[in-house]
C-alpha cells in the first residue's frame, strides 16, 4: 500500500519534531511493554480503495488477505455522507471496521521473514505455523488529543512492509518517505478521533486484556471480542444442557 499526503501544518510538523526527541524518554518514563509512538503522521485508507497516481496499489487485497474486500463484505466507503454510526450504510461489515496498517509484514513468500521471530515481541506466543501471520489482527491503541480508539492491524504500509526498526524499535518514520507517514487508519478510526485525511496521532500496541469495550468491539469475524463472546455463549449453552434435559425428562 502506498499513500500520498497533503502538506502538514507548521504546528503538526513541530509536534513531529518534538516527538523525535521524546520517544526514548517515554519508554523509560512509562515502563510499558509497548510504549507510545508519539506524533506520527497518520493517513486514511480504506478497503476497496482504487489505485491512482498517488496510490498505485489497490486496497481490495491486503498483505494477509488476497480477498480483503470480499472478506470485509464490500467497499468501505470513506465518504461521510455514505456512513452512519461509523460504518458504511450499504452493508454491515463482516470484519472489524476499526482497522489500521503499519509498515511491516512478518510473512515471506514461504514462512516468515528471517528477523520476525527476533523482532516481533509476541511471535512465539502467537505462532500458529508457517502460513499464518503473527501480526494480523493485533490490537493497536491510537490517540488524538484526549480521545483514544482501538483498532486491529490488518495490512502492511504505508509505503514499506519491512520497517521493523520503527514498528517494533525506536526509529522514527523516515521523513524522506511521504513526510514521515507511519500509520494508515480506517474511516471508522478517522471518524471516531475526528481526524483530517492527513493528521498526527500517537499509537502503541496493546494486549487484548487492555482493550475496553467500545464501538470497535461489536463487529467482525476477526474481532477478538466477537470471537470471545461467541465462545462464552457456546460454553454457557453447553453447560446448561444437562439441567435443561433434567427439567424436561418425564
Amino acid at each position: 500500500m502506498m499513500k500520498a499526503i497533503s502538506i502538514l501544518s507548521i504546528g503538526a510538523l513541530a509536534a513531529i519534531s518534538a516527538g523525535c526527541s521524546s520517544t526514548r524518554q517515554s519508554v523509560s518514563a512509562t515502563g510499558e511493554r509497548y510504549p507510545w509512538k508519539k506524533n506520527i503522521v497518520t493517513t486514511v485508507f480504506w478497503i476497496g480503495e482504487k489505485p491512482s497516481a498517488n496510490n498505485p496499489v489497490p486496497n481490495r487485497i491486503s498483505s494477509w488477505d488476497k480477498n480483503w474486500s470480499r472478506s470485509y463484505g464490500g467497499f468501505d466507503d470513506p465518504n461521510p455522507a455514505h456512513r452512519r454510526n461509523l460504518v458504511p450504510v450499504k452493508f454491515t461489515p463482516r470484519q472489524n471496521p476499526f482497522y489500521c496498517a503499519l509498515p511491516y509484514n512478518d510473512k515471506a513468500a514461504t514462512g516468515h521473514r528471517p528477523e520476525a521471530p527476533r523482532v516481533v515481541p509476541w511471535f512465539k506466543e502467537a505462532y500458529q505455523g508457517p502460513g499464518v501471520s503473527t501480526c494480523k489482527d493485533r490490537w493497536v491503541a491510537i490517540r488524538n488529543g484526549n480521545r483514544t480508539v482501538y483498532a486491529q492491524w490488518e495490512d502492511a504500509g504505508p509505503f514499506r512492509t519491512d520497517y521493523w526498526q520503527y514498528v517494533f524499535g525506536n526509529e522514527r518514520p523516515k521523513t524522506t518517505l511521504n513526510r514521515g507517514a507511519g500509520l494508515d487508519v480506517s474511516p471508522a478510526v478517522r471518524d471516531y478521533l475526528g481526524l483530517n485525511e492527513t493528521d498526527v496521532t500517537d499509537w502503541r500496541f496493546v494486549e487484548f486484556s487492555e482493550v475496553p469495550r467500545g464501538p470497535w468491539s461489536t463487529l467482525g469475524e476477526n474481532n477478538t471480542f466477537v470471537i470471545s463472546d461467541r465462545k462464552t455463549g457456546s460454553e454457557l449453552a453447553q453447560a446448561s444442557k444437562p439441567a435443561a434435559d433434567r427439567a424436561t425428562a418425564p
